[in-house]
């Protein structure tokens, strides 16, 4: 190693950009490579997101269908069957509220939770949840538990 074949260590050195503007000599001067006229040519110029030159848009173009209701209501379902789970298991005696749904993780506090009627359930259970499905009322009343409606 001697100082005729000295260089920095690969990667410390970063190339800067094209020096644009600095006068005819440097090559880059004049239009500072933007060309002549135009709207690329002017500084502050920006093409409006999706712009295709004039040719009509891609979000455009593609055809639009169907409908999306922004007051829609999301439903957390849970199965009778889950519910004979959590009873099996011994965690549910005879209530069964929102609390005791989400410290075992089957919905979220901020959750609406729908009653659906899958599975069997055997025990008497007084059931207190935003809503039910007809067959999983029946199937709770049936044995004499409640289905208490928030």
């Amino acid at each position: 190693m001697n100082l005729s074949n000295l260089k920095p260590a690969q990667g410390s050195v970063h190339k800067d950009g094209k020096r644009v503007g600095r006068g005819q000599g440097s090559g880059k001067g004049g239009t500072s490579t933007r060309g002549h006229k135009g709207a690329k040519s002017r500084s502050g110029f920006s093409t409006k997101i999706g712009f295709e030159g004039g040719q009509m848009p891609l979000q455009r173009r593609v055809p639009k269908f169907g409908f999306k209701n922004f007051n829609r209501k999301e439903y957390t379902g849970i199965n009778l069957g889950k519910l004979q789970e959590l009873v099996d298991k011994g965690v549910v005696t005879d209530t069964v509220n929102l609390d005791i749904l989400v410290e075992n993780r089957l919905a979220n506090k901020n959750d609406l939770v729908k009653i659906l009627g899958g599975g069997e359930l055997k025990a008497k259970l007084k059931i207190s949840v935003h809503k039910f499905t007809a067959s999983a009322k029946a199937a709770v009343e049936k044995l004499g538990g409640e289905a208490i409606t928030l």
